[in-house]
């Protein structure tokens, strides 16, 4: 692993699940790491459990004043801005004829709007700074091929994946790298509750409905957030450094191209 020795690093959505790996892991590898969440008091306590020096922060990525001041309080107790991870993300599950204005808006606007926001905020400072920057985006399985009672939340992860292509084309000349993380059926929070949620919409049991996330998986078991964590931290360092724009699945094998 990288040693990210001095790095200065911002996690959205840091309080738990991959985003709560990411930062561990960069915490052992010797960087300084801001979490910023919805969850404060959550993300606090990741924090406190960190090797180095961190910050936390309440942020709304959903809203430009709320990522504007946390960048700005996470940049002040840092004291720079190297990488920034664009973890947060929410999901909501139901047959697409059935999706409201409200679950449009609610995927979109943390996972298609929160990367906007947080990604235009660093590389702002990245050119303001005059120096190389790295954002590593979390997309998804579901960011490459669509996903039943998830279509919301698929053209939420596309549209990352579409942002970062175009973001990595206008950075490059900039020395700025923009790459996203695609991962496939993780151990997290957010997938306890698809899980309920799926079974239901199916008439299935959770376990059964587990059974298959399995069987689709050449690897042959679940996702864990570390799983994620490492190809990120890979992304963030110079064995990466000639990778942009890309969408890296990080799936056991449900995805090959």
């Amino acid at each position: 692993m990288a040693d990210f020795s001095g790095r200065s690093v911002i996690v959205t959505g840091g309080a738990s699940g991959i985003g709560a790996a990411v930062a561990r892991e960069f915490d052992a590898q010797g960087a300084h790491v801001a979490i910023l969440d919805l969850d404060g008091e959550a993300a606090a306590h990741v924090v406190a459990g960190l090797r180095n020096p961190g910050f936390a922060h309440a942020a709304d990525v959903r809203h430009r004043a709320s990522v504007d001041q946390a960048f700005a309080a996470a940049i002040e107790a840092l004291g720079d801005l190297d990488i920034l991870v664009a973890n947060a993300g929410v999901s909501s599950m139901c047959p697409a004829v059935d999706i409201t204005d409200e679950d449009w808006d609610f995927n979109f606007g943390v996972n298609a709007r929160g990367v906007f926001l947080t990604n235009q905020a660093a590389c702002r400072h990245f050119l303001a700074r005059g120096t190389k920057g790295v954002i590593v985006n979390t997309a998804s399985l579901a960011a490459k091929v669509g996903a039943p009672l998830l279509a919301h939340y698929s053209a939420s992860k596309f549209a990352v994946l579409g942002w970062t292509q175009a973001l990595a084309r206008e950075m490059a000349p900039h020395g700025i790298r923009v790459n996203a993380v695609c991962p496939g059926f993780v151990r997290t929070s957010m997938q306890a509750r698809e899980l309920q949620w799926e079974a239901t919409l199916r008439g299935l049991t959770q376990e059964a409905v587990f059974a298959e996330y399995i069987a689709q998986t050449p690897l042959g078991r679940i996702e864990e957030p570390e799983d994620v964590a490492g190809v990120v931290l890979f992304l963030a360092s110079d064995a990466a450094r000639f990778m942009t724009g890309q969408g890296v699945n990080v799936t056991g094998g449900i995805r090959m191209d």
